[in-house]
This record gives C-alpha cells, structure tokens and sequence, in this order.
C-alpha cells in the first residue's frame, strides 16, 4: 500500500463510516481495484483507520459522553454481542474480507430494506433507550460482521424497529461505534502480531496519515448525515446500494469472464 492509495482509502472511510452503505464495504472494493485487498497490512488498515472517523464522534458529541453510569451501561450491554460473535467468528469474517461478490450483494439487499425503512417505521418516535433496547440494537449491529451490511446502518434500524427516533437511533449508533471500533482495532492488532508480522516505520506513517483524514472527513460526514436523515430518510441510500452492488457484480463477472478466455 503506498501513501495515495492509504488516502483515498481513509476518505472512503471517513465519508462511509456513518452512512448506512458499508464503510468496510467500499474499502473492499477499492483495496480490490488497487489490487492490495489480500495484503496482511491493507486488511489491518481497514480495521484501524475506523478509530480516526470513531474520534469525531467523541469530538462533536464531546459533552454528551459525560452522561450518568446508567448510559455507559447501556453502551456497554449493546457492545456485548459484538463481542461474543466477534471472537467466535473472526477467522470466518477476515475469510469474507477479501470478497466483494460478498460486498455486492450484501449492498443490494441492504438497499432493498433501507427503501422500505421510512415506510416501516414512519411512527417511531422514542428518545429514552431501555436496557432491552440496547441489547437488541447490539445484535442488530452484529450483522455488519458480513461486509456490504453497514454497522451504522444496521444499528440505526435496529433502533428505529425498537421504536426510536430516527436521530436518537442515528446518535446512539454513533456512540456505540466507539467501543465496538476500538474493541475491533485491539483485536486486529494483536492477531497482527500474533501472526508474527511487525509494522514497519513507513507502515506505521501510513496509519497515523490515514487516521488524520479519515477522522477530518468524518465529522464533515456526520454534520450532513443527521441533518440530511431528518429531512429526507434512508431511501437516497437504498437506491445508492442497489447500484452500487449491481454494478459491482457486473464488473466482477465482466473480469472474470475475461480472465477466462
């Protein structure tokens, strides 16, 4: 991975990370376009560059994190599935990884439900989240482990089927990204050198850069996104992820059938 390419990867991430279209997703596609998606490195930077767009969370909702215990415990309890399957499944997720047939279809149904969510979900209209809540939104968030379904997306209809307000969903999916993308960085990294592979300095430049733009590209990313969600809803990014994922396989099928002949 050279420094171009690691930027243009953190401003997909930094764009991507709070929008229900696949962070993970996109990343998977351009990492296979520039011909690095089955490098070691690309795959940790992937998971890494996510605690940089995680951090303009902290920084614009800097004053809602300090809350009472009871909020922390609510974070901690939707956190929890994340960890269970995580760790049963990494081996089976980092396979899913390298895929983006995976990536495509998982756009185009997750496109096809974030058409109807509006519709669904019209009269949901909650602001206080319960105990119960918060564990049904964690599971919920467990189905971006299959990448091409988006965690922020997932989580925020995960929300909405509980009854919540579109911007209650939408920020508590926000706030939840924090624990889950540094549980998911820890992870990452020590499987990175358990496997016996150590950073380089120029590796290591590569990261920091890509963190720096990922995080400035997201807080412009959550400013539009919530004030966009109220006005307008989820369909604008069904019919993204539908074309998106088609277009996907077409080109994929296309090159391989090239490759074929």
């Amino acid at each position: 991975m050279n420094i171009v390419q690691a930027i243009i990867l953190a401003i997909i991430e930094g764009l991507t990370e709070f929008l229900p279209v696949s962070s993970t997703g996109h990343m998977i596609i351009a990492s296979s376009f520039f011909g690095i998606a089955h490098d070691d490195f690309t795959k940790l930077f992937t998971i890494v560059i996510q605690l940089g767009a995680i951090l303009s969370v902290v920084i614009l909702y800097f004053k809602r994190f300090f809350q009472t215990l009871d909020f922390y415990f609510k974070l901690i309890v939707a956190f929890v599935p994340a960890v269970v399957l995580g760790l049963l499944l990494s081996d089976y997720i980092d396979a899913l990884l390298e895929n983006p047939v995976t990536v495509a279809i998982s756009l185009v149904l997750g496109g096809l439900l974030l058409l109807k969510v509006d519709d669904w979900f019209k009269d949901s209209k909650e602001t206080e989240i319960s105990y119960l809540t918060a564990l049904k939104i964690g599971f919920f968030q467990c189905l971006a482990m299959i990448p091409g379904v988006s965690r922020s997306g997932a989580s925020i209809v995960g929300g909405m089927s509980q009854n919540l307000s579109r911007t209650t969903a939408a920020e508590f999916s926000f706030f939840l990204a924090v624990p889950t993308m540094l549980g998911a960085t820890a992870k990452k990294v020590y499987d990175y050198y358990k496997a016996g592979l150590v950073l380089s300095s120029e590796e290591v430049n590569i990261l920091i850069i890509g963190n720096v733009v990922a995080f400035l590209v997201a807080m412009l990313a959550i400013k539009t996104f919530i004030g966009y969600l109220n006005r307008n809803g989820f369909r604008i990014f069904g019919y993204y992820r539908i074309i998106a994922g088609i277009a996907i396989l077409l080109i994929h099928f296309f090159v391989q059938k090239l490759t074929i002949i």
